[in-house]
């Protein structure tokens, strides 16, 4: 949960407001609990804080920050339209197979992802857009190439760190590749 603080910094910090320092994207990778693959996003303006906060948070929960390219080769980009339940699986399927999706899935609450190379993603959102499918969210994403299955025990430790990571101010995004 972001306090108004939080959003108030990172807008000034995204605006280069704050002191006028230079804002840095940089990407961490490590392992969670299980060697779970972890990426993390960021936009500092202080490396040396962000990296103690990032390697903090992994260390609290079992894990610990990896080398550039440890596990970011795990991962592709690719862009991902969700659909919400109760959508027309159908029609959105035939869309999708007539654009060259990679995969289409149907979760057990109706749900539905389609997955498309990033390059597609625009063309095949304006679609559904214009055959007024409704969908819930279209973006770019990281994608893990193997999975990994935790126990009860471990999902928790690997929740707690997204979480941790989740809310330090300089972090963007976490992928993770469990299952």
């Amino acid at each position: 949960n972001m306090t108004r603080d939080t959003i108030d910094r990172a807008t000034k910090r995204g605006a280069g407001g704050l002191d006028g320092a230079q804002m840095e994207e940089i990407r961490y990778e490590g392992y969670g609990p299980k060697g779970v693959a972890v990426l993390v996003d960021t936009l500092t303006d202080n490396r040396n804080r962000t990296v103690a906060e990032i390697r903090h948070a992994f260390s609290k929960f079992g894990g610990n920050l990896g080398t550039t390219g440890s596990v970011g080769y795990l991962f592709s980009k690719k862009g991902v339209i969700t659909f919400p339940p109760g959508s027309e699986e159908e029609r959105i399927f035939e869309i999708a197979l007539e654009a060259g999706a990679e995969d289409a899935i149907t979760y057990p609450d109706n749900s539905i992802d389609i997955w498309i190379e990033e390059s597609q993603l625009a063309s095949l959102t304006q679609r559904y857009q214009e055959k007024n499918l409704n969908l819930a969210n279209s973006e770019v994403t990281w994608l893990a190439s193997t999975k990994v299955e935790l126990n009860d025990e471990d999902q928790e430790k690997l929740e707690h760190l997204i979480e941790l990571l989740e809310d330090l101010d300089d972090v963007q995004n976490v992928y993770t590749n469990q299952a």
